[in-house]
């Protein structure tokens, strides 16, 4: 990517969080960015995966999560310090992105295990699920990566229930057997193994966190396997925060051991 275009949106990242707690529109990113609305939305869109309205909702919950294990502020509280005005839809919008509710979040400490082992197997069809397979690789750590999630999402955010997932003890080989019809994202997260396991905040997007993403890979009829290799990589400040509660650095210390 253009170095002048990823600092421009990085500008308006910038907006999104030092804003997260007021209203933030369109019109203030692009103005960050110094780009027309239009071409600020495209440009945008194209470097990150989704929307600029997706990225900060995104970011408000990221940082909600963090709040709910490292403050004492009530749910109350935080959903107005991260941007929303009702408290319903604050709750409604953390359930389908994390999982569970803002409390019950708080009460388990963030390490919830939901989704892999009990996603709901695809609805009968005329034509069979297939196969998804690959290799996941990773760049050269001196420390190692811990656990490492691989799931199958319907668009480039990782939020709410993945269609499938599994989570590797090392890179290498991973399979999906009954991946639906569709057109899918392969999404992947790790965390250096000698990282401090605490959730980040929107802005911690470096130093121990490792992302890939494939996709979109497109299930057809009359297919029986598709092969998907992903390779992991630091994670940047244009990659959209990670969701799942599964996800947090925590929780994966603590799945599959």
């Amino acid at each position: 990517m253009d170095e002048l275009v990823e600092t421009a949106i990085g500008r308006a990242i910038d907006v999104m969080y030092n804003q997260m707690g007021e209203r933030v529109t369109l019109d203030d990113m692009a103005r960050a960015a110094m780009f027309s609305k239009f071409h600020f939305s495209r440009i945008f869109q194209r470097a990150t995966g989704i929307s600029p309205a997706r990225f900060l909702s995104a970011m408000r919950l990221q940082e909600a999560k963090r709040l709910l294990l490292a403050t004492s502020l009530s749910v109350t509280e935080i959903s107005q310090r991260v941007g929303y005005q009702s408290m319903g839809t604050f709750s409604s919008r953390f359930r389908n992105s994390v999982g569970i509710s803002p409390s019950t979040y708080r009460r388990l400490g963030g390490l919830t295990i939901q989704g892999c082992g009990t996603t709901p197997r695809p609805r009968p069809t005329s034509n069979r699920p297939v196969n998804v397979y690959g290799q996941i690789g990773v760049p050269h750590i001196p420390a190692g990566v811990g656990k490492i999630f691989v799931g199958v999402f319907p668009d480039r955010l990782p939020e709410g229930r993945p269609v499938r997932c599994t989570v590797l003890h090392r890179p290498g080989p991973y399979e999906f057997n009954d991946v639906p019809l569709g057109s899918w994202y392969l999404l992947s997260y790790s965390v250096a193994a000698d990282r401090d396991p605490v959730i980040s905040s929107p802005r911690d997007f470096s130093n121990g966190l490792y992302i890939g993403c494939h996709g979109p890979i497109t299930v057809r009829p009359g297919t029986n396997a598709l092969p998907a290799d992903l390779r992991l990589r630091p994670m940047s400040r244009l990659d959209p925060p990670v969701l799942l509660a599964l996800l947090d650095a925590r929780a994966l210390q603590a799945v599959a051991t």
